[in-house]
């Protein structure tokens, strides 16, 4: 048998949508992948959710392109080498989770020799494209 905890159990533990067996050590416990405060979130009236699974193979890389609106990249398997304009390269291991900032152009990469697994969850104003592509200059050096 179940039972759902109340609003402040909930607020206090974080245990928002989990139930409760009628046991008292059944309350399910939550672990933290990642928590970051982010800026660029849409403030229309209505927001769409995605959640969307990807996998690069050895050698893919990503065109070249930025985000309107943050997106959230859980690794599963392998690892995902992400080159942001201005910034150090940033690899994302199995397990892992890193939060792509809008508005700044990138390209990813799988430079491993497995596929690489990721799931991306993205909060956009409804239909909004995914990424825009950016035209890269010929002069211009890539980040590596």
């Amino acid at each position: 048998m179940h039972e759902r905890t109340d609003v402040e159990t909930m607020t206090a533990g974080l245990t928002v949508g989990v139930t409760r067996s009628a046991q008292d050590s059944g309350l399910a416990k939550l672990t933290p992948l990642h928590r970051e405060v982010v800026a660029g979130l849409p403030t229309t009236a209505e927001q769409e959710v995605r959640v969307l699974f990807a996998t690069l193979m050895p050698g893919d890389v990503t065109p070249y392109h930025f985000h309107r609106f943050p997106v959230t990249v859980y690794m599963i398997e392998g690892a995902f080498t992400l080159d942001l304009d201005d910034r150090a390269p940033v690899v994302i291991a199995s397990g892992q989770a890193f939060v792509e900032p809008a508005g700044v152009n990138m390209t990813g990469r799988n430079d491993g020799d497995f596929p690489a697994r990721m799931v991306l969850f993205y909060v956009c104003d409804p239909d909004t494209p995914f990424a825009d592509p950016v035209k890269r200059d010929a002069g211009a050096p890539r980040s590596t």
